[in-house]
């Protein structure tokens, strides 16, 4: 075991060779002996990367044990018994895993307008409206979310040939409502999956998300939205 090459931080440098004995010898440099509450969590995380190509962030991953294992293991002072040093450290180490990355942590550089893509149905660089120049980054998604409102969403929407209708607008709400609650613009497995548990009244299929959003639910419902550009596997 000796001879896995691990990061800085002490994860697996080649996640591909994650196996449960590497879990194990993982666990074991850091003084700690799995059990199956720690491989409960273990697993859950690991089928949540599975479905979603994305590490969990800490409020989407306690989400989904409340789901998955009721309430009290999603409790803080249960998590932090079983990875004293964090679960989404500690544990996504031991979980082969990368480490998750929140929206907040990306640099939004802006694009200038030389360097745009002439081809883009977006906007590249900024936004002119109402007598200002509204900066976006390169994937055309407002640099500062609170440069956001209905009237620029539906703006950069026209710019897109897309007509806002009550139906765009209950995803934009949405994803906003998901953002400002959990950190993260989810991507469309992620969006389908969690719009489908709060609204029984929807069929959330992928298919009724590309009606509305032709350019990808997560890519261009994010620019409507405000919101940074999706992380992992977006538009599948």
């Amino acid at each position: 075991m000796s001879d896995y090459e691990l990061t800085p931080s002490g994860g697996l440098k080649n996640l591909s060779l994650w196996n449960e004995d590497v879990a194990n010898w993982l666990a074991k440099r850091e003084n700690m002996t799995l059990t199956s509450a720690h491989w409960e969590i273990i697993r859950l995380m690991r089928t949540y990367y599975e479905n979603y190509n994305i590490s969990p962030i800490l409020k989407l991953l306690k989400k989904q044990i409340r789901e998955s294992l009721g309430d009290p293991k999603a409790e803080d002072s249960y998590l932090y018994n079983l990875f004293p040093n964090g679960v989404l450290m500690q544990g996504i180490r031991i979980a082969g895993l990368p480490v998750p990355l929140m929206d907040a942590e990306i640099e939004h550089a802006h694009l200038s307008p030389s360097k745009a893509a002439p081809a883009a149905k977006y906007f590249t660089g900024s936004i002119p409206f109402k007598g200002k120049q509204i900066p976006v980054g390169a994937k055309g998604n407002l640099a500062n979310l609170n440069d956001w409102n209905e009237a620029l969403a539906t703006f950069m929407a026209t710019k897109e040939g897309v007509e806002l209708t009550p139906a765009h607008w209950e995803v934009i709400n949405y994803l906003r409502m998901f953002y400002f609650k959990y950190g993260q613009t989810p991507m469309v497995r992620l969006l389908m999956k969690n719009m489908h548990d709060d609204h029984d009244h929807l069929r959330v299929s992928s298919e009724y998300l590309y009606n509305l959003f032709p350019g990808g639910p997560s890519r261009q419902g994010s620019r409507f939205a405000g919101l940074p550009e999706p992380q992992g596997c977006l538009d599948e």
